[in-house]
């Protein structure tokens, strides 16, 4: 096959684009490639993946050392990886950085995943499980709220559920 552009050279470079559902294929010659760009996909990055964590976790790249006021070197006591060396590489060194780091990464989960807690699916195989321990924790909390409203009837009546769950939870073994 011979490249697109030149009509005269083999062509060595087969780029395929999808852009709004449209696919192009374009087959193109080492220099013609060279030359209109094509190429770059192998050299680094432009925007380098620390870049990116950087970003996200508000770090402009230095750390004011422990003394001056309102600016501390966080750092793992365990591991010993700072908070800068995260926000580089993107990865905590060890299951104490998530205490140490605590509220950085909470305001970070936040910013990416909307919460701090997980939401997602539930596996159907131990899904029903979970639901019935989603929903009764839902229910408890909706019947304390009832009773801080002094609203006793309707409080009575989502403990009678309350009930009911356990009772179908214990009969039916999980």
């Amino acid at each position: 096959m011979l490249c697109q552009e030149c009509n005269k050279m083999p062509a060595t470079v087969h780029l395929t684009k999808i852009v709004n559902d449209k696919k192009t294929e374009t087959h193109l010659c080492q220099q013609c490639a060279s030359e209109k760009g094509e190429l770059e996909f192998a050299f680094e990055p432009k925007f380098p993946i620390h870049h990116f964590f950087a970003g996200l976790l508000d770090f402009d790249g230095f750390e004011t050392p422990v003394g001056i006021p309102g600016k501390t070197k966080i750092q793992c006591n365990n591991c010993g990886l700072t908070y800068a060396q995260f926000s580089q590489i993107g990865r905590l060194g060890c299951s104490d950085c998530y205490e140490s780091f605590g509220e950085k990464l909470n305001s970070l989960l936040r910013r990416i995943h909307g919460s701090t807690r997980h939401t997602g699916k539930v596996p159907q195989r131990s899904g029903s499980a979970i639901k019935v321990k989603k929903e009764l924790e839902q229910l408890r909390k909706d019947m304390q709220k009832k009773i801080a409203d002094e609203e006793f009837e309707e409080a009575a009546r989502i403990r009678d559920k309350i009930r009911e769950l356990e009772k179908d939870t214990e009969g039916g073994g999980e």
